[in-house]
């Protein structure tokens, strides 16, 4: 049975290589998801939270407010390293939610990005951050 606390808290043993390409890959996508999403919707919250879908039911407002701690929040920490794992997780969530309700009736290529964006979080997740993240500094200050 697989110990949930260490695998959240966990950095996985990467050599340099797969760590500079987990660094690369957790910058990136959480700039795209920032700029790209996030924060028009932080621009804009004040006409969203109005109409923004809600199809857990949770109302519109609440509803966009999980997605901008998830886009911008959990993305920043996601790009520094920290709490890599667990940030993955609303984020796995946001974009699940997006492809399998929000855009259910819409044509693939609709889905196509939100379904690329969940891939590569769920790769993060699995993964974890790297050598090259703070998870990884506060790892090893723990085992000293």
């Amino acid at each position: 049975m697989i110990n949930l606390k260490k695998f959240l808290f966990s950095v996985s043993p990467a050599g340099n290589t797969v760590s500079w390409a987990l660094l690369i890959l957790r910058i990136a996508i959480a700039l795209l998801m920032v700029t790209q999403h996030g924060w028009s919707k932080w621009m804009n919250f004040e006409t969203l939270s109005k109409e923004f879908p809600d199809p857990i039911g949770f109302g519109s407002e609440f509803a966009l407010i999980l997605v901008l701690f998830a886009e911008i929040g959990c993305s920043l920490l996601l790009a520094i390293g920290v709490f890599s794992r667990l940030a993955t997780v609303p984020l796995v969530i946001n974009m699940s939610v997006a492809l399998l309700i929000a855009h259910s009736g819409d044509a693939f290529q609709a889905k196509e990005l939100p379904l690329l964006f969940l891939l590569i979080y769920i790769v993060l997740l699995i993964a974890g951050p790297g050598r090259f993240s703070l998870d990884d500094q506060m790892h090893k200050k723990r085992k000293r």
